[in-house]
């Protein structure tokens, strides 16, 4: 027993040490100590499943370009054609300069110009949208999406992937194992046999399930042909079309977008460095793959912000931060979970305290309890500084969307919350333009008639229990 004893005092000082070595947070630090000393064995367990900095320790590191020499060449030459794409639209991108510098210091996320961009609002808007695309494939189809439900949609979908293999278009498909799990066996078996690649972003194996499950591939792209694509917030799913008919189905309000022109680029290297990580392939930037280019009669400009735990800080959650300390007058954010973390909370305050309007539309409904509780321990610190604060009454608000000042707007797959910026992997795209903006600022207000206001009495005054549950709640916000 004395030495079962020492063994394991030898491996908990090891243990503390990784976790106070590779732990940013001291919070964090803490409670994972606490954790590990006084719950022998599951607090250790806990920490290597939920608590290793993964970020830091790169195990998800790809790479679409091997040679470095290659790699410093073409870093350049995106740099350089950003800072021209800069100056040419400087008068359109105006306060949005330095998110864009941030974007191309932080990621190499180039400056586009010359895009066309076309708003989606719900699937009833992005299916016909999507379908249309796919059919015109000459070249090659990219997709990847956290949630593929084997439903009338995903079946629609897959018969034209289908049809377009056996056309002899190229066709790659990634999938969350976890979050698209419903096609693991009969929709990716037919794919595969007709001439479809289709790869599992992570697989879950039973020995690797909880940290797998932990780290999840929450994009949605769509690329056709290297020349248009989608993002957005919308996954290929029945649920987000309200025109389907089921009987008590809740109305799905979601965002999404289809990009013509160079702002796809990135989305595309960002699926080919993706599929070369989960297929093992070795796929290089071949013209053919970025052959977009600027639209006639349109000149938008659009930039990707891309994260994950193969990145080496939380891109997402940086430019996000950055977008809302431009902001002189207005920002206008909708997310279905809010748990941001204190250096959004500290800056939507500092924002709403000199003067910005500032208005947060998340939903009534939810389809987390536990994550609606944890998220409205935040609203009350916002409240009181004069943030003002909606409830989407209609159906569940699962679109993640901000705008800025009417100039910068954001519209991607992250939500407001610790999952998104650290844990998952996310894409979002931001276009700086005025026109674009407006748009969705129009969205933004009509989904406002459906909501409710919050009001800081009401909130304070909320029962006990209540609070308790929401402060618990609250201590799980990481995993959430």
């Amino acid at each position: 027993m004395w030495i079962i004893y020492i063994i394991y005092i030898i491996i908990l000082v090891v243990v503390c040490s990784r976790i106070i070595y590779d732990t940013r947070s001291s919070s964090k630090t803490l409670a994972y100590l606490l954790f590990a000393i006084f719950i022998p064995f599951v607090g250790m367990l806990f920490y290597f499943v939920f608590g290793v900095n993964y970020r830091k320790r790169v195990i998800y590191s790809k790479k679409l370009v091997e040679d470095e020499v290659r790699l410093q060449r073409l870093d350049k030459k995106t740099i350089s054609q950003s800072a021209r794409n800069l100056r040419k639209n400087a008068l359109e991108i105006g306060i949005g300069e330095s998110l864009v510098s941030l974007l191309m210091n932080e990621s190499l996320s180039p400056l586009t110009i010359g895009n066309s961009v076309k708003l989606l609002i719900n699937g009833e808007e992005k299916f016909p949208e999507v379908l249309e695309a796919l059919e015109h494939a000459k070249h090659h189809i990219h997709l990847e999406y956290y949630i593929y439900e084997d439903d009338e949609i995903g079946n629609h979908i897959k018969d034209v992937l289908i049809r377009k293999a056996r056309e002899g278009v190229e066709v790659r498909f990634i999938y969350d194992d976890f979050g698209s799990r419903t096609i693991r066996k009969k929709l990716v078996r037919e794919l595969r046999n007709a001439g479809v690649e289709a790869y599992p972003f992570n697989r879950v194996r039973l020995l690797y399930f909880a940290n797998r499950l932990n780290y999840r591939n929450h994009r949605k792209i769509i690329i056709v042909d290297g020349k248009y694509g989608f993002t957005g917030g919308i996954n290929i799913c029945d649920r987000y079309n309200n025109d389907h008919q089921d009987s008590g189905k809740v109305y799905w309000r979601d965002t999404h977008l289809r990009i013509d022109g160079p702002g796809i680029l990135f989305l595309q290297h960002i699926f080919l460095c993706d599929w070369n990580f989960c297929s093992d392939q070795k796929i290089q930037p071949e013209p053919v793959y970025f052959s977009a280019q600027p639209q006639h009669g349109s000149n938008l400009s659009v930039q990707i912000a891309a994260s994950g735990p193969d990145s080496p800080a939380s891109t997402i959650m940086l430019s996000f931060l950055k977008a809302i300390n431009l902001a002189k007058h207005e920002i206008l954010l909708t997310t279905p979970y809010f748990i941001p973390g204190n250096s959004i909370l500290d800056a939507l305050k500092v924002a709403a305290l000199g003067g910005v309007k500032v208005k947060i539309l998340v939903p009534g409904i939810s389809d987390s309890r536990l994550v609606n509780a944890a998220s409205w321990t935040n609203y009350g610190y916002l409240l009181k500084s004069g943030v003002e604060i909606y409830l989407y009454q209609k159906g569940f608000m699962h679109a993640k969307t901000m705008v800025i000042d009417g100039a910068i707007s954001v519209v991607g797959t992250a939500n407001m919350d610790l999952r998104s910026f650290d844990l998952n992997f996310e894409v979002n795209a931001i276009v700086y333009a005025v026109e674009f903006a407006e748009l969705l600022s129009r969205s933004f207000y009509n989904d406002l008639r459906d909501a409710e206001r919050i009001r800081y009495n009401l909130w304070k005054s909320r029962p006990v229990r209540i609070k308790m549950g929401e402060r618990i709640a609250r201590l799980l916000s990481p995993l959430l």
